[in-house]
């Protein structure tokens, strides 16, 4: 959460000539109402299993770019279809980056706790690791653009396509 995968996805979708696709953005347009709703009357497992069905349609698609939710890789078969139908960038922010950037956001259901920072610290710890097994490009964001980080992810995939 915060890591800019909105932003940037749509810039790099915008670079790749793609259709670009947030998979949270989609979970509330099939149902009519925010993420902070759907936690609200079917908790999180609820979300997950909108969110995991969204993945696995949109995954089948060609030429386009998903910016999936920050929980997405909790789950193994999420791991599996990102892995392996596609190329996985990860976008990596230490807890303090991702807490400068959500502090004033009132929309992320697993960020309305009162100590924000030590929540992000233990879904950074549960999450990085997975993140990091799925991913195939890794780009380490801080004080890093989003157009900068695009070129990143432009360069890597530039590299990888030589080899």
């Amino acid at each position: 959460m915060g890591a800019g995968k909105t932003t940037v996805g749509r810039l790099l979708a915008k670079r790749l000539q793609a259709r670009f696709v947030d998979s949270d953005h989609e979970v509330a347009a099939v149902t009519g109402v925010n993420i902070p709703t759907i936690f609200d009357i079917e908790g999180e497992a609820g979300f997950r299993r909108r969110e995991s069905e969204t993945i696995q349609r949109f995954s089948q698609e060609g030429n386009i770019v998903m910016a999936t939710g920050g929980g997405a890789v909790l789950d193994p078969d999420n791991r599996q279809c990102l892995r392996n139908r596609g190329t996985v960038v990860y976008l990596s922010a230490s807890p303090e980056t991702l807490y400068e950037r959500t502090r004033r956001d009132s929309g992320r259901p697993l960020l309305q706790v009162k100590d924000r920072l030590t929540r992000l610290r233990e879904l950074h710890q549960q999450r990085d690791p997975f993140y990091r097994e799925v991913a195939h490009i890794i780009i380490e964001v801080g004080r890093t653009s989003a157009s900068q980080v695009v070129r990143q992810i432009l360069a890597a995939l530039a590299s990888d396509a030589r080899t």
